[in-house]
């Protein structure tokens, strides 16, 4: 039995690191702040609310094929390799701005890897995978609904939606020019048209997940509780698909509360406190951007959300911190496992590209912000 308990616990924090991580921060964290009811205060409700709506639709219009069919209508004309990589690309840049990066890359990766067998260039496999990967996480940062740390930055900062889009339009233009001229600097072959076909589901439940939608925005513009919004879209979904309800990624969520438990209790130590303000003074965006290097960004932005009002220089280092190391971005990791389930003997070639991409896409970001703020 003990050893059946340890195999299960085993699994299940290999499955789940950064929850099992945020849950033992969760847990020590404790035994300097004992539970009470205090610690129902430290979570940010509303965010979790919205974001549990969100996936929730999103895995609807996942469901109904409605991305798919967006790709395939783009793609039945295409004739040219760098053509089809543009498509390919650019979908899961503009779509992560509406629909999250995690979805994005769960919809087109596998749909890219599909387009390329059809034409007959899977040799395009690497770049086009990490070419994605880049668009989702980069695209994403342009609104609050595009990640999970835009979506709490948003709700905890105060920020107004055209705000929070000012002031990442700057870096989401620069990263839009790089990945056009990654596009064009890979050489383009004719391909014969693809015989692409994909169909929408059921016109019932794409309408329902358009009515969830709309409502998310009603809660990101504040304008109805998003408690009311996640208790109206589950109370719809769990009486048309429960399915569905299972697919949400609840460890996302559990994350979240963790490290709000976490992060309240640290904040009730004046010592720690000060010491990580006075670490974040006037460095908020390079820390933000190192940190994510190690525990990801979305543990980053609710780790350092606590000690710090510099929501502008906190929001620009924890989306551009979401380039570089593999686990920077959470939502990097489907990626790399998509491609090396379906091509393992490109794992390593795949690391690199992807690898050297990130570190110049994030060095030219870093010059931006430099530039943009005065520090070169």
């Amino acid at each position: 039995m003990i050893r059946q308990l340890a195999g299960r616990a085993g699994r299940f924090i290999k499955g789940e690191v950064v929850l099992s991580v945020a849950i033992c921060l969760a847990v020590v964290s404790a035994f300097f702040v004992p539970p009470s009811p205090d610690y129902l205060s430290y979570i940010d409700w509303d965010t979790l609310a919205l974001l549990f709506a969100l996936m929730v639709v999103m895995k609807g219009f996942q469901k109904e094929g409605l991305f798919e069919f967006m790709g395939s209508a783009l793609l039945k004309r295409i004739t040219g390799s760098r053509a089809m990589l543009a498509v390919l690309v650019f979908l899961p840049f503009l779509c992560s701005m509406v629909i999250t990066n995690d979805v994005s890359l769960i919809t087109f990766v596998p749909f890219g890897i599909a387009v390329l067998k059809l034409a007959q260039q899977e040799e395009l496999v690497v770049p086009m995978v990490a070419m994605q990967t880049l668009a989702a996480n980069l695209g994403s940062m342009l609104t609050p609904m595009g990640n999970p740390q835009n979506l709490y930055l948003y709700s905890r900062s105060g920020m107004g939606f055209l705000q929070l889009c000012g002031v990442m339009l700057p870096y989401v233009a620069l990263s839009a020019v790089c990945l056009t001229g990654m596009l064009f600097l890979r050489a383009s072959r004719s391909i014969q048209r693809l015989p692409i076909k994909a169909e929408l589901g059921s016109a019932a439940n794409l309408g329902w997940c358009a009515g969830g939608f709309a409502l998310c925005l009603l809660g990101i513009f504040s304008v109805i509780p998003p408690l009311a919004i996640a208790a109206a879209v589950f109370l719809v979904f769990f009486i048309r698909d429960r399915k569905l309800l299972r697919k949400v990624d609840y460890s996302l969520l559990g994350t979240f509360v963790a490290f709000f438990v976490f992060i309240g209790n640290l904040s009730a130590i004046s010592g720690f406190q000060n010491f990580l303000v006075s670490v974040l003074e006037g460095r908020v965006a390079a820390v933000s951007v190192l940190a994510s290097q190690v525990i990801s960004n979305v543990p980053a932005a609710l780790l350092l959300s606590g000690f710090t009002q510099e929501w502008d220089a906190l929001l620009i280092g924890c989306n551009i911190g979401g380039l570089g190391t593999l686990i920077a971005s959470m939502a990097s990791l489907i990626s790399y496992k998509q491609v090396t389930r379906e091509y393992p003997e490109k794992r390593r070639t795949y690391f690199l590209w992807f690898t050297i991409s990130n570190i110049l896409l994030l060095a030219l970001l870093l010059a931006e912000y430099a530039v943009l703020n005065g520090i070169l």
